[in-house]
């Protein structure tokens, strides 16, 4: 199966997590749009990884995430539901080679092959053959391990699956910077809990309008152009949208007068 046919079959999701004061933002983002498609809000003390226990999982989408996120046992059950999962492996893994693929280095893949976990406990919680791909990054020099239960994709698109996780860096970085939630309004859980919901829900809505008007524009362009305009009665398509002209407002508009003088 090429890489491209992948694409146009799986859904990308990346698994992360963020502080935020003393709350932990865990986010899945959906590759597709940029959007989240899952966000849970705890409190610092939850482990990355325990947000996999109630972490809705899609048949034949891929999962990537950190070696924070790396438990056997969870990985397994994520395999029984026919997703796919790209991760980091810890060292040291105790595994042994079963096969190993012939692979070309000029490409930066040092080896692909097919482990079995040697731990006791580890074998049983994941009884099958793992993907175990040593790549060496051409930019950093830096040697990385993946673990995958994908066996179909070339080695060198599970290295960019797993790069592409700097686009949920990207996210958590937009959202502290243009929401305003460097500083919180409260100290309270609930406090807390409602400023970063209403930031998400800022940055969906944001991220919506952009796609379904096709704009070129960034989303902290079009974050200016809506704060700067929100009282005006000016339809949002033809703010974001200069060049467009406005179309005369129905008589029956939902939009109500908000001062009467």
């Amino acid at each position: 199966m090429s890489s491209q046919t992948s694409r146009r079959r799986h859904r990308h999701k990346i698994l992360a997590s963020q502080q935020l004061f003393r709350s932990k933002l865990h986010t899945l983002l959906d590759l597709r749009g940029a959007i989240p498609a899952f966000i849970h809000i705890s409190d610092g003390k939850l482990h990355d990884v325990n947000v996999l226990d109630i972490l809705p999982v899609e048949a034949g989408a891929f999962y990537v995430m950190d070696r924070g996120y790396v438990d056997f046992e969870r990985l397994y059950a994520m395999h029984q539901a026919g997703a796919f999962f790209v991760t980091r492996a810890k060292a040291p893994m105790d595994a042994r080679r079963v096969y190993s693929e012939t692979v070309d280095r000029t490409t930066g893949v040092i080896c692909d092959q097919r482990v079995m976990l040697n731990g006791y406990y580890s074998a049983k919680k994941y009884p099958e053959h793992l993907r175990r791909i040593r790549f060496k990054d051409p930019e950093s020099g830096k040697t990385l391990v993946f673990l995958t239960n994908n066996t179909t994709l070339p080695a060198l698109t599970i290295a960019a699956l797993y790069k592409s996780r700097w686009q949920v860096e990207l996210f958590f970085k937009w959202i502290k910077q243009h929401l305003r939630i460097k500083r919180f309004l409260g100290t309270s859980e609930n406090a807390v809990k409602t400023q970063v919901w209403c930031a998400v829900s800022t940055y969906v809505l944001i991220a919506i309008v952009k796609k379904e008007l096709h704009l070129d524009a960034s989303l902290y362009t079009c974050l200016q152009i809506l704060s700067v305009s929100i009282f005006e009665k000016t339809e949002v398509s033809c703010a974001l949208q200069p060049n467009r002209s406005q179309s005369e407002l129905p008589p029956t508009a939902n939009q109500l007068i908000l001062f009467n003088f």
